[in-house]
């Protein structure tokens, strides 16, 4: 039997714009010709998988039809919510629409996550497939590259999770990659009876409101739409609260990929810097008397750089009145204005500058300085720039 993946698609990305009204939602973002929604379409198009499911919102229905038939994915099914619940409604009402059997296996993924190596990522799929059972599931962890607390961790005992650490700060993070944490990248793996066995345990409101939603949903040119008076009766939780945090039968899958949830303009911003070849153009390349800079990608309300600050440069102490600001150091120590703060940065450190800051960056020493930048705004020109110091005359 064939793995059926089952795409959630109804997240909005408000951590990306905390201050706009209107926003894109994180898996439609144009990130230069691909989109996380794209490239995860693109992922379960391998042989080891069914037709996929899609479980979004009305507000995506138009964008989720448009990736598939850029796609080309013309065997589909999409769950239509009626009301965001968080993820345990939306998982199991996926899995109860009546032409997946009980034993079929699932799996979970979001619409929003950036995988590289994916080979390994479906042999690991493809490799537990025997060890799915009516009650077990299968998380997938990713080994950490840093302490990060943008992300949650879990610690395995003979390869079954036993216990779960939500966002912890730093220090805390640290000491969990010691003891052998993983990521916990919010991935799961298991049957249909899995899932229905697992709800009727622990969330039997969850339960009884999905299956009265899917048992009198319309059904139209392959969506779903989900009953409203039932679906918004069901507890809004997420899988981990509602399922993971209570049963004990978890397996972790731990994988040693590239991956990310682009869900912060820092992570973005690596990304881009770790991608900076495929979007160079010498077209895009300008020079300034305290060194130069390139626009790699010039996305919607957000534009992403690399500056290069030579030797001795010094930019000038500035401000803006229609951008943020989001920088990660690459190479060099530089010195940073914000406000009146004055500090050295070094490579990987990252630093925010809100809206009208005054900041600067200056390179005292004899190595160069590298920052990738996302600007982040509705006016991403030069003509934004209120300049208050400047040593190379360009103070009006």
């Amino acid at each position: 039997m064939k793995i059926r993946p089952v795409i959630l698609c109804g997240g909005a990305g408000t951590r990306l714009w905390p201050n706009a009204k209107k926003h894109q939602a994180k898996q439609f973002i144009d990130f230069g010709n691909w989109t996380l929604l794209g490239k995860t379409l693109e992922r379960v198009k391998a042989s080891i998988y069914d037709a996929p499911i899609i479980s979004t919102n009305a507000k995506y229905l138009k964008q989720v039809k448009q990736h598939l038939k850029k796609h080309k994915i013309k065997k589909f099914k999409i769950v239509l919510e009626p009301a965001k619940r968080n993820t345990a409604p939306a998982i199991l009402s996926t899995a109860l629409i009546k032409d997946i059997p009980n034993e079929q296996p699932l799996m979970f993924l979001a619409a929003d996550h950036l995988i590289e190596k994916v080979a390994l990522f479906n042999k690991a799929i493809k490799k537990n497939q025997k060890k799915l059972t009516h009650n077990n599931i299968f998380i997938f962890g990713i080994k950490p590259t840093m302490p990060s607390s943008e992300f949650g961790y879990f610690l395995t005992k003979n390869n079954k999770v036993s216990r779960f650490v939500e966002k912890p700060k730093e220090a805390k993070a640290k000491q969990i990659i010691n003891k052998k944490g993983y990521w916990n990248s919010g991935m799961f793996y298991l049957r249909k009876d899995s899932i229905i066995n697992n709800f009727k345990k622990y969330q039997p409101n969850i339960y009884r409101n999905c299956n009265k939603a899917v048992t009198k949903a319309k059904y139209k040119s392959n969506v779903y739409y989900l009953n409203k008076q039932a679906f918004t009766k069901a507890t809004a939780k997420s899988f981990d609260y509602a399922i993971l945090e209570k049963t004990k039968d978890i397996n972790a899958i731990k994988l040693d990929i590239p991956w990310s949830d682009l869900g912060s303009w820092k992570e973005i911003c690596k990304m881009y810097g770790r991608n900076k070849r495929h979007y160079y153009k010498k077209k895009n390349v300008f020079h300034r008397p305290w060194g130069s800079y390139v626009n790699l990608f010039n996305g919607k309300e957000f534009l992403i750089k690399e500056l290069y600050v030579k030797p001795k440069g010094i930019l000038s102490l500035q401000k803006h009145h229609h951008r943020a600001e989001h920088w990660v150091v690459t190479h060099g120590k530089p010195k940073i204005t914000l406000n009146k703060k004055y500090f050295t940065m070094k490579p990987d450190e990252t630093i925010f500058i809100p809206l009208g800051a005054i900041h600067r960056i200056e390179n005292p020493y004899k190595k160069p300085v590298k920052i990738i930048e996302a600007q982040v705004g509705s006016i991403l020109k030069e003509t934004d720039i209120v300049r208050y110091q400047d040593i190379y005359g360009r103070v009006k």
